[in-house]
């Protein structure tokens, strides 16, 4: 059966209840979906999903449905964030023995980390599609200019990179040995720079009633103010564009991994969807903005990815749509310690034990993502069997890391 808290419980004077979806939650996110709670125009109640952990003003793993109101800080700064993942025509016997290669393959042609594509690798179809909505951005946000090196070239080489991070490309077997290729990314060096933008612009607009703030990173635009709709109008751009670089990204993933295998195709839609973005919905007989930080759509009949951690497994899930959860669930595993504490803890060893199984990087440099320094995604499952329904059980056999 889930475990659930429930914060605020009885509360007066505007604050709202927080309903979350496990027990197990340190005193910062706590004082995070409190801080929250107290917004004057938060509707209904505030929802933690079971990986919530602390995140910067607000509480990764959170559902927060505001009314005219939108925290930018909330949404964060890798907006559109999310994942994708394809079913090939394969079984795991149709893989070559060793996977190194194929790993090598993938990492040539994705680049990972701060890496950009040398030349513009975006197929000319997105790239205009994009092209109009990036200069209007910039011609209305001068200052976004400033925020990167070369930003009227550097969006386009970026689109179908990996970036870095919990960032990752993996290769993954399901219950009946069906071969899938996942992946993990968001809206890149143009939707951190928007983020940022918009987050300064907020705490700039509120400075005279930052004392009223529980949080100063919880600042706010309220519908009326023109940096609300220019703020929408931008999240808008980095989630279609974070969007995109997934489906970018997959097509450059699925070339370089075909020379290793038998001819395939792909026998399942592709599944794409967002995990920190904010949206329009009808909750609780209201229309409100859902800010989903760390958190994936579930409505009804609606599928989505979960994945555990480097070594674990992953998930692909049906929603049920639950109300109380404004339609939501977990996006993922979910942090126990920060990536500091987990280098200061763990050794390359540690990493390669726990990593058995899997083609992937095991040096000091992905110490911070190894296994240990996540939830455990099997109890994760287990505290939302009300919000999802499980389609397929994926274990990663090859993963590149940003």
């Amino acid at each position: 059966m889930p475990v659930k808290m429930e914060l605020n419980k009885n509360a007066k004077n505007g604050v709202k209840p927080v309903k979350i979806y496990t027990r197990d939650v340190e005193n910062v996110a706590l004082t995070q979906l409190k801080n929250i709670s107290q917004l004057p125009f938060i509707h209904s109640h505030v929802a933690a999903m079971p990986d919530v952990h602390a995140g910067i003003g607000a509480t990764v793993g959170s559902v927060i449905p505001t009314v005219n109101a939108i925290i930018p800080a909330a949404v964060g700064v890798d907006i559109g964030c999310g994942m994708m993942a394809v079913q090939l025509s394969l079984t795991s016997a149709q893989l070559p023995d060793s996977l190194i290669e194929m790993r090598f393959s993938i990492e040539r042609a994705v680049p990972v980390g701060l890496s950009a594509h040398k030349t513009i690798s975006i197929r000319e179809s997105a790239c205009k599609k994009l092209q109009t909505k990036v200069d209007f951005l910039f011609d209305k946000h001068p200052a976004l200019l400033k925020m990167q090196k070369h930003p009227r070239q550097i969006w386009a080489k970026q689109m179908a990179t990996l970036g870095s991070g919990n960032h990752f490309i993996e290769v993954c077997i399901d219950e009946s040995k069906k071969v899938w290729v996942m992946l993990h990314s968001g809206s890149r060096g143009i939707g951190n720079s928007i983020g940022r933008y918009f987050i300064q612009l907020a705490k700039k607009d509120m400075q005279g009633h930052m004392h009223n703030l529980p949080d100063k990173d919880l600042a706010y635009f309220q519908e009326g103010n023109p940096h609300f709709y220019d703020y929408i109008e931008a999240v808008d751009f980095a989630q279609e564009y974070a969007r995109l670089n997934r489906e970018e990204m997959m097509r450059l993933v699925l070339r370089a991994i075909k020379p290793y295998l038998a001819d395939f195709t792909i026998v399942k839609e592709a599944i794409n969807c967002h995990h920190n973005y904010v949206e329009k919905e009808h909750h609780y007989g209201a229309d409100v903005y859902v800010t989903r930080k760390g958190a994936i759509n579930a409505e009804r009949g609606r599928l989505g990815i979960i994945p555990g951690s480097m070594g674990a497994k992953s998930y692909i899930v049906r929603g049920l749509g639950s109300q109380e959860s404004f339609c939501s669930c977990a996006h993922g595993a979910g942090r126990v310690m920060s990536r500091t504490a987990a280098k200061k803890r763990f050794r390359r060893e540690d990493l390669v034990e726990q990593t058995k199984g899997v083609e992937c990087r095991k040096d000091k440099h992905v110490i911070d993502e190894i296994p240990a320094a996540y939830k455990d995604i099997d109890q994760v499952m287990e505290n939302q069997t009300d919000l999802v329904a499980i389609e397929h059980t994926l274990k990663q056999v090859l993963c590149v890391k940003g």
